[in-house]
């Protein structure tokens, strides 16, 4: 099983397709259900100190819930990059280059402001 962008998103696109689901998946509604499964992931967290958050990955069934809410939203954001024809990794190369200009070592280094206030 390989686990390059582009095999999981092939993989995904498989899976829908098997399933006739396309017909469903507009591009505002994959960005509603992107947003909808990061919600869910939130869910995981509510109500919980910041010690039990950073304990979740050691309780192995929290582990297992927050992966599958990682999942679901990774599967969307394939889904809707591909409905807008995005290249991901493209975009992820074009906008870590955007936050290191915007972010420079020597003035964000140990911070934690927005780049308007560096």
């Amino acid at each position: 099983m390989s686990d390059t962008l582009a095999e999981l998103s092939r993989a995904v696109l498989a899976f829908r397709d098997e399933r006739d689901w396309s017909q469903f998946h507009a591009l505002k509604h994959l960005i509603v259900s992107l947003a909808l499964e990061a919600g869910e992931v939130l869910e995981l967290t509510q109500w919980k100190s910041d010690a039990e958050v950073d304990a979740l990955p050691q309780d192995p069934a929290a582990r297992e819930a927050l992966g599958d809410e990682l999942a679901d939203v990774f599967v969307y954001l394939l889904l809707a990059a591909d409905r807008a024809g995005i290249d991901l990794a493209d975009a992820f190369w074009r906008k870590l280059e955007k936050n290191a200009r915007k972010y420079p070592v020597d003035k964000a280094r140990g911070r934690r402001d927005k780049y308007s206030q560096l």
